[in-house]
């Protein structure tokens, strides 16, 4: 490409041909106030702020929208041009509120930037005038405060020209000028995007992000939650967009460059991300999760497996204690850094809780099986039936270096009356036996105590295995209680009665035989300043409810052999630096529940990711972990019109009908179908496409 010269207040700037005055000049750090220009957007010179004077041209040429040419001489600074600037600034500010202090882009704004270096001080509006638009936040994600408009036509041409769908126009009513949707229409009847690309152009915050969704939140968590609340930030607007493209192989491949089992996560992850999805403030949220077991279950070409590489060995050997989606994750990751890994496993077979304590009917047992023996494939051996009682013993045959995952497979029942009665189960020991194909003799009447996930598991469980009626307590209201919304809705459906804001009292027998649970009515409780329980019930609720048979399902925590030698915190979990993930002991390491407590598959996930980026750090690795296994994907910023896409409806995959899924362990909820998911990825607000914009540079800044 051809370059030009052009010389700056004085000095020589080569640059480019095809470029504008302010282009070179902010490109070589010579700052000229601007408003209405952004580096994204064709410019107009429509604030005129950005006038310079240029040799052989009469009056003040906008530099914004003036192609400069070879030879060219410019002068940026000159009392006339201050002087043409402050005029420009005045018609700007008519109208324009005083205070800035209470805007939410105080001291962010590029108004009051250009205002300061200008230097005309605290007097915002020229003529006293102030607009008094009301406020508009009627609409999804976005606030509208006509009044801080300065008509710049920003948000108009990113819309327009930057997204393709041009639903936001200059308008007049009077002597003013304002931006707004043809016949006034809401943004979702208008057919907004609600990509944020206006919002993100915006130089005052007329156009801008509702607080509660951006305030106190860094940027990427609060533009794209569905990525950055994600435990091991799997970039979810990526597979999507391969989904859409029908792409389904390079899907995965984005999935599995964070984890290594994208089929199991799409059974059974909590999808936080969808919680946290900005379309649910649309309508409701993605459906990722069932995107993701979709774009697993169609991988067909298998990119990620091709892509994927396994370092030369390092001599090097490491012992993971445990076999759950922890221990598995880091054996995975550190087998791939060229170590040679060997899992241990107490149980028959490989999986922990995925396999002992997760039912079928949300799990099947051959997706952990395939999950698992790729695992395996890439060199990590797997020895089951084999528990270790010391880790001392690991050392003393080679290996140089152990991870602690061991899960969190011990129960707990309250100490209350009742509590050993023949025919009391706990919830942890119950799903084990279950899954370990061992015969249980369940009750006819059911309780269970809890209200997690793994109370309506133990209590989905017991429907199963043939209980004419099942109830479920817990000490949270309704609105509370832990598990997932999925979870409780199917629990009911299948005939579960849940009875919240219960305090468990005692459980009732005669000669051996439960009777009973006796309740008190829950008011409140919390963890008070000392870390104490504290519980509030109400006078005179005590109340008994019948039952012949009762499961804890109140908590667990890991079984830590003493001669593991290593610290426990006074919750009973692994004590662990939480960056390196090292114990007290040297070259002893631990992950998933053990450290965190009960928590989610993802969260395990994540764990034994950080984990063996630790642990291959401490044997000399880089600790880098990340691959890039899917394809490049050149991304359109340009989304066009969708009818109707702000009500466009959630898809996702069917649950059959309780009395289906009553007759036995089968699985509850059927895989999308390919029109389904793709109408579901359709639904996509693509917001990473915002992070693409160029971000504008302030005076200060040059």
């Amino acid at each position: 490409m051809d370059t030009i010269k052009i010389t700056i207040d004085g000095i020589e700037v080569e640059s480019p041909e095809g470029k504008t005055i302010l282009e070179i000049a902010l490109k070589a750090g010579k700052y000229i106030p601007h408003l209405c220009h952004h580096p994204d957007l064709v410019p107009t010179g429509e604030c005129k702020l950005c006038v310079v004077e240029v040799e052989g041209i009469d009056g003040f040429p906008t530099s914004c929208n003036t192609p400069a040419a070879d030879g060219m001489i410019v002068k940026t600074k000159s009392p006339a041009i201050d002087d043409a600037r402050k005029q420009a600034m005045d018609k700007i500010l008519v109208g324009h509120p005083p205070d800035c202090s209470t805007c939410s882009k105080y001291l962010n704004c590029e108004l009051q930037s250009v205002r300061q270096y200008l230097g005309i001080g605290e007097r915002l509006s020229s003529d006293g005038r102030v607009r008094m638009y009301p406020v508009n936040d009627d609409n999804p994600l976005f606030v509208h405060d006509p009044s801080r408009c300065i008509v710049c036509e920003r948000c108009v041409r990113a819309c327009r020209d930057l997204r393709g769908v041009g639903i936001l126009f200059k308008k007049q009513n009077g002597d003013e000028f304002y931006i707004g949707t043809e016949k006034g229409l809401s943004l979702a009847e208008s057919g907004c995007r609600f990509c944020g690309a206006c919002a993100e152009v915006c130089p005052t915050g007329a156009i801008r992000d509702k607080d509660e969704l951006v305030k106190g939140k860094n940027r990427k968590t609060a533009l794209i939650p569905c990525r950055y609340t994600c435990p091991a930030e799997i970039d979810v607007p990526r597979y999507v967009r391969f989904i859409l493209e029908k792409n389904y192989s390079a899907a995965t491949a984005v999935i599995r460059e964070k984890v290594p089992f994208p089929k199991i996560l799409g059974y059974v992850c909590n999808h936080v991300c969808e919680t946290q999805c900005r379309r649910g403030a649309v309508n409701e949220p993605i459906a990722i999760r069932d995107l993701k077991r979709f774009a697993a279950e169609n991988d067909k070409e298998r990119l990620w497996e091709n892509n994927s590489k396994k370092k030369d060995p390092t001599g090097k050997k490491v012992a993971v204690i445990g076999s759950g989606p922890a221990g598995l994750t880091a054996a995975f990751y550190l087998a791939k850094q060229g170590h040679t890994v060997t899992v241990f496993e107490s149980l028959p077979m490989a999986g922990g809780m995925l396999r002992y304590g997760i039912p079928e009917y949300r799990l099947p047992r051959d997706i952990i099986d395939s999950e698992i023996q790729q695992v395996e494939n890439f060199g990590v051996e797997i020895k089951t039936d084999t528990r270790i009682g010391s880790i001392d013993t690991l050392f003393e045959n080679g290996y140089n270096a152990v991870i602690a995952a061991v899960g969190t497979h011990q129960g707990q029942k309250l100490p209350i009356p009742g509590a050993d009665s023949d025919g009391v189960f706990i919830g942890i020991e119950f799903l084990r036996d279950l899954n370990l194909g061992k015969k249980i003799n369940i009750g006819k009447n059911v309780f269970v105590l809890g209200g997690g996930n793994v109370a309506f598991d133990c209590a989905r469980a017991a429907v199963r295995l043939g209980a004419e009626k099942v109830q479920l307590a817990c000490l949270e209201c309704r609105e509370d209680m832990p598990a997932s919304c999925e979870e409780i809705k199917e629990g009911e459906e299948e005939g579960i009665i849940v009875h919240p804001s219960k305090s468990f009292i005692k459980i009732l027998n005669e000669n051996g035989i439960i009777k009973g649970v006796e309740f008190l009515d829950v008011e409140s409780f919390c963890i008070n300043d000392f870390n104490e329980f504290e519980l509030n019930t109400i006078s005179d609720s005590a109340h008994v409810i019948d039952a012949d048979c009762v499961i804890f399902a109140i908590g667990q925590k890991p079984e830590i052999p003493e001669a593991f030698g290593i610290d426990l915190s006074d919750k009973k979990l692994i004590e662990v630096d939480e960056y390196t993930f090292t114990t007290n002991r040297e070259g002893v390491f631990a992950a998933g529940d053990a450290v965190i407590g009960p928590s989610f598959v993802i969260q395990a996930i994540a764990s034994g990711r950080k984990a063996a980026m630790a642990v291959d750090s401490f044997l000399g690795g880089d600790g880098l972990i990340d691959e890039e296994l899917a394809p490049s994907l050149e991304v359109k910023c340009e989304i066009g019109l969708i009818d109707g896409f702000g009500t466009l409806p959630r898809r996702e995959g069917a649950c059959q009908l309780p009395e289906q899924r009553l007759q036995g362990f089968c699985e509850v909820v059927e895989s999308m179908d390919e029109e389904a998911a793709n109408s579901e990825s359709k639904r996509c607000l693509q917001c990473d496409l915002r992070l693409k914009i160029t971000p504008v540079k302030f005076w200060g800044d040059y």
